[in-house]
């Protein structure tokens, strides 16, 4: 996955369609979610569509999530997400203001409110992870 930085610069270039179609993109070079792993548990509250994310801790530590979700646009708005955090130890993840990294995407302005009302969950929920295995 590229960076944000490089993300942004692509996205930042585009007009509103091809911004919905990179994030499509992005979402499909996700790694793929066992269906096993799509449960309640892993369920981000909030959202309109579905949205599963399930944490893994790496032999160092680093901590690497799993994410899916049934609406294309959705999956490829917590792709981004993940960018900011994925395989970062977990007191990085913490201190990252992941709100702050993904302004410049203006997502408020650029999305439905129906396609972004989720995303203040989906950070809680990697944030309140990443806190609890930071310890």
């Amino acid at each position: 996955m590229p960076t944000l930085s490089e993300i942004h610069d692509e996205y930042d270039f585009l007009e509103a369609d091809d911004r919905y179609r990179l994030l499509i993109d992005l979402g499909r070079q996700l790694e793929p979610m066992p269906e096993a792993l799509k449960t309640d548990a892993t369920l981000v509250r909030g959202c309109s569509a579905k949205v599963w994310v399930y944490p893994t801790v790496r032999d160092d530590g680093r901590l690497h999530f799993l994410a899916d979700s049934n609406a294309a646009i959705t999956k490829g708005i917590i792709a981004l997400v993940l960018v900011a955090v994925q395989d970062r130890r977990p007191e990085e993840i913490v201190a990252i203001d992941i709100t702050a990294e993904l302004e410049p995407f203006d997502l408020r302005n650029q999305l439905s409110s129906n396609r972004t009302q989720g995303i203040p969950n989906m950070i809680a929920l990697i944030q309140e992870t990443a806190r609890r295995y930071a310890g």
